[in-house]
């Protein structure tokens, strides 16, 4: 194995900082889009509170509103009015009384605390709490302003729009928000065996499933898809397709990236002055991967200041394909829109049983596997990995939800170890 490869986390450094120098000098155009069609998109100005939030001291359970010191004496105490959510109190809380109040309806000016309905004694139009019972100013209370206060900023630009800052953004009455546009993203697929999926493949061919999978993949993480046609291997027909490549914002080609007689990749990317950060990483499935950038001119291959085209050449296998998009590929894509989200995503989970021993050593693997997240309990999330054929089982990734990490010095991980887990998403 050359010892000039990166491993996992020298090559993911690199990923790194090439994503945090292309944020600060490239800024995504803007565009306004309707809040209904927002989710995913990454917002381009702060959401800013158009009110305080809440916008009146609301109570948070059914009961009733009071003066803590006076209600904690334990002594029955009138009732002085009711009001429920929607409807505001007709007047402040008297001394020595309390108020019906329902939840999220505004409290009373006076009160400063809720007691809830199940911790009272009612008798007639007196309200007694229960003994020993105590209760503190400002429970069952969200204040005024105690959420966000008006003008202040509840999402920087660079937020990605999920459910709950559509939901967020909706309490603020932006009825349309303004987000990055979605890097253009190309998609070109190598090699002579690759026939359309609608087609019957015929000896040695097989269906092109990256050209989908890649699609689906750039989508989710905020790019505008172009899929450009399969690329037969030869140079002529790849210098034709990388032409095509060169107006979009970003470019992920599969396949053609190991040292075969037909992978032609890297030497059709040196041909458009190609700056190489890395051809090869210390990981596998996925070690082929080109990492690198093209100018965008034919005349000049000096423009720099975000004028650059960065690529991966992915290897052609689908779960290659995968892994590296998810580790690499991802990071940049996230860059290009905008956003300030990390990719990729891990976490911690407990080996349901022991992982085997095959693998080069000095690689790290990311092997297909499924995590049961609902685990019960405290315990830690379940993952087992799946049984696989290769980077081109198709069958056992789509059982996948994530991939195991085998870290490059572990041969072997035993059953109820604590391991890294790669999220699909």
């Amino acid at each position: 194995m050359s010892q000039e490869l990166p491993n996992y986390e020298q090559a993911a450094a690199k990923v790194s900082a090439y994503a945090r120098k292309l944020r600060q000098q490239v800024a995504p155009p803007a565009e306004t889009v309707e809040l209904s069609r927002a989710n995913g998109r990454v917002l381009a100005n702060p959401l800013v509170a158009d009110q305080d939030q809440p916008p009146f001291s609301r109570s948070t359970r059914d009961g009733y509103a009071c003066r803590a010191a006076e209600v904690t004496h334990h002594k029955p105490l009138p009732l002085a009015g009711s009001t429920h959510a929607g409807q505001s109190p007709s007047r402040p809380l008297p001394h020595s009384a309390v108020w019906e109040i329902m939840t999220g309806a505004p409290v009373p000016a006076g009160a400063d605390a809720v007691v809830m309905l199940e911790h009272v004694e009612r008798s007639g139009k007196t309200i007694r709490l229960l003994p020993p019972r105590t209760i503190d100013a400002g429970d069952n209370i969200v204040a005024q302003g105690a959420q966000a206060r008006r003008g202040e900023e509840l999402l920087p630009s660079g937020a990605t729009l999920g459910f709950a800052q559509i939901a967020l953004a909706a309490s603020c009455g932006s009825v349309t928000l303004g987000v990055y546009a979605r890097p253009r993203v190309a998609i070109l697929t190598t090699g002579d065996e690759l026939v359309p999926i609608e087609a019957a493949p015929g000896p040695g061919q097989i269906r092109n499933s990256n050209a989908s999978m890649l699609a689906e993949l750039v989508a989710g993480a905020g790019g505008e898809p172009i899929v450009l046609p399969t690329a037969a291997d030869t140079p002529q027909a790849l210098d034709k397709a990388l032409a095509k490549a060169l107006k979009a914002d970003m470019l992920f080609i599969s396949g053609g990236v190991s040292a075969g007689k037909f992978d032609l990749v890297e030497p059709a990317l040196a041909r458009l002055r190609a700056r190489f950060f890395f051809t090869g990483v210390r990981i596998q499935p996925g070690k082929p991967l080109v990492f690198g950038d093209l100018p965008r001119s034919a005349v000049s291959a000096s423009d720099d200041g975000g004028k650059r085209l960065p690529f991966f050449g992915l290897p052609g296998n689908p779960i290659s394909s995968a892994v590296t998009f998810l580790l690499f590929g991802a990071p940049v894509m996230t860059a290009l829109a905008g956003s300030h989200e990390p990719r990729p995503r891990f976490l911690f989970a407990q080996l349901a049983r022991d992982t085997d021993r095959r693998g080069k050593p000095g690689l790290t693997r990311f092997l297909p596997a499924l995590c049961d997240f609902n685990a019960s309990g405290s315990r830690a999330p379940i993952v087992e990995t799946v049984p696989w054929h290769g980077s081109g089982d198709l069958s056992a990734f789509a059982r996948s939800n994530c991939f195991l990490v085998v870290p490059e010095d572990a041969g072997f991980l035993a059953a109820g170890s604590t391991v890294r887990v790669l999220l699909f998403w």
